[in-house]
């Protein structure tokens, strides 16, 4: 049996190889990421938007969280099942961050959490690790606090900004997170950050200069139809071709094509004879 991956092994790879993540959001993209071989699989609260049809991460649940990565771990068995914290999950303090944390852990089966934020959010982020819980931190542009950053925009551009990432980034490895997400942040501080923080930096628009990269798995496989970020190389467009099949699905019923007879159940002969003497 294929060794899963741990929140350990992710830490240990800082500076031997390069990481890989995807997000997932149910059995099938959780099965489809798993056997691709990546090493991290994330249930994102990008769900909201790709699975849920939200305009923001904003409004989804911690039960719908909860009920997402249940379906996500059960497709997965070697990679590491991530689940990000969502809105006011752990905000409010740090009893409730745990307790919800948890839940992950204990009802999903999933082996660790995320957490969007920076110093704001350490004495959660400790509570949790104290707790068994492993942390991957997220700074840069943390799409729960769109309102404050003022939608989605490139953070840590100027001098300034990109010092209190980096600050940032070095209090989340010092509290205890295994790894951190770097979210479009220009590259050469990306590259500043990974430097300096002893475990892994995640990128995802950050450039190349990272010890891993996570995607969408909508943007990876052309299923999300709203936008496309600069960021996303697409490296299919299962949306486009699953329209051609569904409307030929439908020509082919509207034709009579389809069902045909390949497609059919048969009763014995003897029994529709019977059948007809009735």
């Amino acid at each position: 049996m294929t060794k899963r991956v741990t929140a350990p092994d992710i830490a240990a790879a800082k500076g031997l190889r390069r990481l890989s993540c995807l997000t997932a959001c149910d059995y099938p993209t959780g099965r489809l990421a798993d056997e691709s071989g990546v090493d991290m699989v994330l249930v994102g609260d990008s769900l909201a938007m790709v699975a849920l049809g939200h305009e923001d991460t904003l409004s989804v649940t911690m039960d719908e969280m909860v009920h997402h990565t249940k379906a996500v771990t059960r497709g997965v068995s070697r990679a590491l099942v991530i689940a990000d914290m969502p809105f006011l999950s752990y905000q409010p303090g740090v009893d409730k961050a745990v307790a919800n944390a948890g839940r992950f852990l204990s009802e999903a089966r999933a082996q660790a959490v995320k957490v969007e934020g920076g110093r704001a959010v350490i004495e959660p982020i400790r509570a949790m690790v104290r707790a068994g819980i492993p942390v991957m931190g997220h700074i840069g542009l943390t799409p729960q606090h769109l309102a404050a950053l003022g939608g989605f925009k490139v953070q840590g551009k100027t001098a300034e900004a990109a010092m209190i990432l980096m600050e940032d980034a070095l209090a989340l490895a010092e509290a205890g997170c295994f790894s951190l997400v770097l979210e479009c942040v220009p590259g050469e501080l990306a590259r500043r950050i990974t430097q300096a923080a002893n475990v892994p930096t995640i990128g995802i628009g950050s450039g190349p200069d990272t010890d891993g990269q996570v995607l969408v798995i909508h943007d990876v496989l052309g299923l999300y139809d709203r936008f496309r970020p600069k960021f996303v190389k697409a490296y299919a467009d299962l949306w486009n071709q699953g329209l051609d099949a569904l409307r030929a699905y439908r020509t082919d019923v509207e034709s009579g094509a389809f069902p045909a007879a390949e497609h059919t159940f048969a009763m014995p002969d003897e029994e529709l004879a019977k059948l007809d003497r009735k």
